[in-house]
């Protein structure tokens, strides 16, 4: 069953953010990943919002989320992460 993984990012800095945005895609095709939207937040139409962007990729499964998160190729990317934003990440099973 595929999954889908949320993400949800403030961004410190931009241009660390382009960068690191342009090295992790060819990471998450590696592992069978696909990005399905991605977007600033705008507005808040039921309950607290906040100023973030989102982005939602479709994996294979689970296992391949994890594989990539783990992956030494993603995993070489966490310092250009971190200091490019603050970032959450929540897997979703799709339906």
């Amino acid at each position: 069953m595929s999954a889908l993984l949320v993400s949800r990012i403030r961004v410190r800095d931009p241009e660390q953010m382009k960068d690191y945005g342009a090295a992790a895609a060819p990471t998450v095709a590696a592992h069978g990943g696909e990005v399905l939207a991605r977007g600033k937040f705008t507005m808040a139409l039921l309950g607290e919002g906040s100023s973030h962007m989102t982005g939602i990729m479709r994996f294979p499964s689970e296992a391949a989320i994890e594989n990539w998160f783990a992956s030494p190729e993603y995993r070489a990317l966490a310092n250009l992460r971190d200091s490019a934003g603050e970032m959450e990440f929540f897997v979703y099973q799709a339906l």
